[in-house]
């Protein structure tokens, strides 16, 4: 009953409760002044108070008085109550009647791909509104329940209690808020950019779309894999996926590259990146290759082949019996001692000969256990091969924003310098300057595969070199 809820500030009519949660309470009320409805939420200082809730309730006041949009709640009023539960704070928005899209969705509505498209472009000019203050504002919790869709068509946003007034990028947030299957995974990390925005508006489309929730639907590599639950047309398919890209870097820059690519899809499908629109390849079956990338690592350890092993060993028995009978003479001579000057010469005479086949059995060694070791990370380059943790071959570490080339050559053949045909296996290289980092010895899906991820992650075209 209205009348059995108090009066805050002999003002505010508390008329029902919309929603509870960790000590914090939303009610409808009247203000009782000028007779509008008026949504307040209350932080109560009770059992299950905590300072985060502090936190994020004093920011949502102080970042709702900057705000000034039609389709944000306005702030009203802010202040302190005492009730007999104890006390806490109130804070007062304007009332906004209209459904969200979650209870538009369980009344069993559901939306086609050209209505989306208008929510999209809609919710996307609030974004850019709030992400293009200074500092950018945040939202971090854009999912169907905190937009809302009036009759006539108008979108809201609203709920900005997990709201995060951006730090320059390099600091981000350290402050965990969002909802599971709407939250990009930096997120999880505690930081957010404005494309974390970009990545929930995405993943909302998906639920309206689809009809299941994010966190339902099939994962590929932390991307949603929403395509066999919907038929869309190309365009609009790539552009969803441009948006829900795992790594923020991937997505568009802003909201106003979004919303520009979504304006023009039909008639400029090219504003979509083409590796975005694309779906990526995977890793190819049977492939050793350990592959892991985050926003600031991108490391592969590339296990070394052990085809040629037998090949080497077979050639070093053939090479040890070759030294024991030409030299056996020699050997006697290390036993028995010989002239000095005849000793010195016969052991310096077979050096090469050993030479070579510590080499074999280096190789040998190498195929058996072997790896390739690349890292790249926000500041260097750096390429190894290691056998049993010693690492030999090491190529000079480069910066990483000297990486300006990735070039996939393909198997070929071609002429040695006596004119025969000799086949040349495939490679990638990764040029920085005139630095190069090469990865050979993979079969060629393999390479396609690492073509194509690191790609994406260094956004740099692939040369595909013609032979």
């Amino acid at each position: 009953m209205a009348s059995e809820l108090p009066v805050l500030r002999q003002r505010y009519q508390l008329e029902r409760r919309l929603s509870k949660r960790s000590g914090r309470h939303t009610y409808l009320a009247r203000d009782l002044l000028t007779s509008e409805p008026v949504v307040i939420k209350l932080l109560l200082f009770g059992p299950d108070f905590n300072w985060d809730n502090l936190k994020l309730f004093e920011r949502e006041a102080q970042v709702l008085q900057t705000l000034s949009h039609p389709a944000i709640p306005r702030y009203r009023d802010c202040f302190e109550i005492a009730l007999k539960g104890g006390r806490g704070l109130a804070l007062v928005q304007s009332y906004i009647e209209a459904p969200s899209l979650q209870e538009w969705m369980e009344r069993g509505r559901r939306f086609a791909e050209p209505e989306v498209r208008d929510l999209a472009q809609k919710l996307l000019r609030i974004l850019i509104y709030l992400h293009e203050l200074h500092p950018p504002v945040i939202h971090r919790a854009l999912k169907p329940s905190n937009i809302l869709l009036a009759a006539d068509g108008q979108v809201y946003l609203v709920d900005f209690g997990s709201v995060q007034a951006a730090a320059p990028r390099e600091q981000g947030s350290y402050t965990v808020v969002g909802s599971y299957g709407y939250m990009p995974l930096e997120q999880f990390g505690g930081r957010t950019v404005p494309a974390s925005d970009l990545y929930s508006l995405g993943a909302t489309l998906i639920h309206l779309l689809t009809g299941q929730h994010p966190a339902d639907l099939p994962q590929e590599g932390a991307r949603i894999v929403f395509e066999q639950a919907v038929h869309l047309s190309p365009p609009f398919r790539d552009w969803l996926r441009w948006m829900t890209e795992p790594l923020a870097a991937d997505r568009p820059a802003s909201a106003r590259q979004a919303l520009e690519a979504l304006e023009h899809l039909d008639r400029r499908p090219a504003l979509i990146p083409s590796d975005a629109a694309a779906v990526p390849p995977r890793q190819p079956a049977g492939s050793r290759i350990q592959l892991h990338k985050s926003e600031q690592t991108f490391q592969v350890v590339i296990p070394a082949r052990k085809t040629g092993v037998l090949v080497l060993l077979l050639s070093a028995i053939v090479w040890n019996s070759v030294i024991v009978s030409t030299f056996s003479t020699s050997t006697i001579t290390w036993v028995v001692p010989a002239p000095f000057p005849e000793n010195l010469v016969v052991g310096l005479f077979t050096l090469p000969f050993w030479r070579v086949g510590l080499g074999m059995v280096g190789g040998i060694l190498y195929g058996l256990f072997g790896k390739v070791h690349l890292r790249i990370d926000t500041k260097y380059i750096r390429l190894a091969h290691e056998v049993f943790g010693l690492r030999f071959r090491n190529v000079p570490p480069s910066r990483r924003w000297d990486i300006d080339r990735l070039e996939l050559i393909p198997r070929h053949t071609r002429q040695d310098s006596d004119g025969n045909w000799v086949e040349v296996s495939p490679q990638l290289n990764i040029w920085a300057g005139i630095r190069k980092y090469e990865l050979r010895d993979l079969q060629e899906p393999e390479l396609e595969w690492l073509a194509a991820e690191l790609s994406r992650w260094l956004k740099i075209p692939v040369e595909r070199q013609k032979v």
